[in-house]
């Protein structure tokens, strides 16, 4: 079994506890197991003895779920036991991936992600179907998404191969923290980063492919209620000819201002116009915008500034299969104004609605809940997700040992 290959090496232990559903956690150093072990230094001994009688100190049955309050689950960071590590040789092709215990990694002061930026992220879950087994949905479209970005960004990147394996291990190596069905998903955050150290500004020398776990509720604090939105007509996310379309981690930042000022006024969340003109829709902080007039759903189209959203696709897809018209196009800000509905998707957020929308002086309320085209196409995309109902489409993958 991958478990039973890998020990910790502590370095100031490692211990979790969980308190009303948040995790809190003490992360120490951690390495491949190794036949060459040696005996616990006087600092592990310690860390160990401090730690008692906890989960991580007594080991773990891979068979039991982790001790976590299901019920109360957030969309926060939740330390899970593994981590997969690989990196790219000097030819830019990526070898000798490996299972690490979560932890904390070592990098240059110089390295090129933290000077320059150059990384990019993913974000995809895994559901508990059930019957018990475990899935994914759509890892080829995050793999393909990382190299149209790496790409932008010059740096190599993972075959599709290779990341999907990658997750997949992952999952595994983590299943006991992946929520029974109906209480959550296990989030999968792959990392690409330009690791190697570089001075002066030039694609880095090394790089990095990691990927991280953690068990998710719903991303908004309102849970499946409807979103209160702000459009913010001064901040943009993105311009013509930037790196708005990949997910690249400096699309992110920058929008933090904008939030934060709108949450203080109590929205849910931001949704940003065009640069050039400011008056036409882009999408939220973190999640592409939909909106329903009639029996026409539309949606701004990926044209270099909008990210391209893996759920985002799907519902298009699911709306059209579903005999909805729907339509890529531009979108005036009046236009969204005057919706009959609106909702957000994004593999966090999955399908949201809103609620109300504010911009400038005007409120506009929208349709939500029962008998909704954003309830019918969660209730769609969910049901293939989390194996619910038959996936005609051949979206999902099935994570098996």
């Amino acid at each position: 079994m991958i478990l039973k290959q890998l020990r910790r090496v502590n370095d100031g232990g490692f211990s979790q506890k969980f308190l009303g559903g948040f995790c809190f956690s003490r992360l120490g150093h951690y390495e491949p197991y190794s036949s060459s072990s040696t005996a616990a230094s006087p600092v592990q001994e310690i860390s160990e003895a401090a730690m008692g009688d906890s989960e991580s100190h007594r080991g773990f049955d891979e068979s039991q779920p982790a001790n976590v309050n299901w019920d109360e689950l957030g969309f926060g960071i939740c330390p899970t036991d593994y981590m997969y590590m690989m990196r790219a040789s000097k030819n830019g092709e990526f070898v000798n991936g490996e299972l690490n215990r979560f932890g904390n990694i070592e990098l240059s002061p110089s390295s090129g992600v933290l000077n320059y930026g150059q990384g990019l992220f993913e974000g995809l879950k895994a559901y508990r179907k059930p019957d018990g087994g475990l899935l994914l949905f759509r890892p080829e479209q995050n793999a393909l998404r990382m190299q149209m970005g790496a790409e932008r960004l010059c740096m190599p990147s993972p075959s599709v191969d290779q990341f999907v394996s990658a997750v997949k291990k992952t999952v595994l190596a983590n299943k006991r923290w992946v929520p029974p069905p109906g209480k959550g998903s296990l989030y999968l955050r792959p990392l690409l980063m330009g690791s190697g150290a570089v001075l002066g500004l030039a694609p880095a020398p090394e790089y990095l492919f990691l990927t991280y776990a953690s068990p998710v509720g719903n991303y908004f604090k309102e849970g499946l209620s409807a979103l209160n939105m702000y459009v913010d007509d001064e901040f943009h996310r993105a311009t013509r000819g930037g790196a708005g379309g990949v997910k690249t981690i400096s699309n992110y930042a920058p929008v933090l201002m904008a939030q934060r000022c709108a949450k203080k006024r109590g929205f849910s969340d931001v949704i940003f116009l065009d640069s050039v003109h400011k008056r036409n829709l882009e999408e939220a902080a973190s999640c592409n915008v939909f909106i329903v007039k009639g029996n026409v759903i539309s949606t701004p189209p990926t044209e270099g500034t909008i990210l391209a959203g893996v759920t985002r696709k799907s519902i298009v897809e699911l709306a059209r299969d579903n005999g909805y018209k729907v339509e890529e196009r531009t979108i005036p800000v009046e236009e969204l104004m005057e919706a009959d509905e609106v909702f957000c998707t994004g593999t966090a957020v999955v399908v949201a609605p809103v609620g109300s929308i504010t911009y400038r002086d005007k409120r506009a309320e929208f349709r939500t809940g029962t008998g909704t085209i954003s309830q019918a196409l969660y209730l769609n995309l969910t049901g293939i997700q989390m194996g619910l109902m038959e996936d005609k489409k051949g979206w999902t993958v099935e994570v098996t040992e």
